[in-house]
């Protein structure tokens, strides 16, 4: 593994494990579907870390969440819970990696308050935007290296070798995507691996069969047993899709997967 893969910090115990988690938790089909039906909205969260090690923080692509709102979602994890962040889309898709996006500097110091309970940032592409080498060298020399740091392509351009040299340079994960409109790419260019499942036929629809996650749980198994750690989020949120895909492959990962409320098989 390369030297300049960042250092993983707020895993205790979750070296050669995979968290598996959906994208968001707040979704109104889940109400009685995933949700018991008399549970409060406010209770929500604790039933979904209860089922699930980690989650997607996507709110922060839309818009930017305030102090406290992280403060909040700190003080209300249990132990060994992790939440990866989606970095703002006026990084990504307005300025498209070029400098001068005011929210880049505030969503980092932001992150900082979940303190252990923070895991991988996201950054997430256009799909319009297709390789640019220059561009993507400088905003990987911007990205603070104390944190994790994971970069979704949504084009299929940038899957090169020399991309991949960038991302393992600066220790930045390539997310590997289960989608339609992305080949699967396993390349792993960081200390830990990390996974995004949009969906097949249908979309956000799709309900994920054993055979369509297999290669995946083969993949995430191979990385636990390298030791590295693992993160797997289900984006196919419409008809409570998600988790009950995350929850399958939590089974097929058996002992590689860490259970919901950060325990650990």
């Amino acid at each position: 593994m390369a030297s300049s893969v960042p250092v993983m910090h707020g895993f205790p115990g979750c070296a050669g494990k995979i968290c598996v988690g959906t994208s968001g938790w707040i979704y109104k089909d889940w109400a009685k579907s995933f949700y018991p039906a008399a549970l409060p909205a406010k209770d929500r969260f604790c039933f979904y870390a209860r089922q699930f090690p980690t989650v997607e923080i996507n709110a922060s692509f839309y818009r930017l969440p305030t102090e406290a709102a992280f403060t909040h979602w700190r003080q209300q994890a249990p132990p060994g819970f992790v939440y990866s962040v989606k970095a703002s889309r006026a990084v990504t898709h307005y300025k498209r990696l070029l400098p001068g996006a005011k929210s880049f500097d505030i969503l980092m110091e932001r992150c900082q308050r979940l303190e252990g309970r923070l895991g991988p940032i996201l950054w997430q592409l256009p799909g319009s935007m297709r390789k640019d080498l220059n561009r993507l060298r400088g905003f990987l020399q911007t990205l603070p290296r104390d944190l994790a740091h994971a970069m979704e392509f949504r084009d299929p351009s940038w899957l090169d070798p020399a991309t991949f040299a960038l991302l393992r340079a600066a220790g930045v994960a390539q997310v590997a995507v289960s989608s339609l409109r992305m080949p699967a790419c396993h390349e792993l260019t960081a200390g830990f691996a990390y996974v995004r499942f949009h969906g097949l036929e249908g979309g956000a629809a799709h309900d994920y069969t054993e055979g369509e996650l297999r290669p995946w749980a083969e993949f995430l198994r191979d990385c636990a047993r390298r030791g590295m750690t693992g993160f797997a989020y289900f984006n196919n949120d419409v008809n409570t899709r998600a988790p009950q895909n995350a929850l399958l492959l939590m089974k097929m990962l058996g002992e590689w997967s860490v259970d919901g409320s950060g325990v650990r098989p």
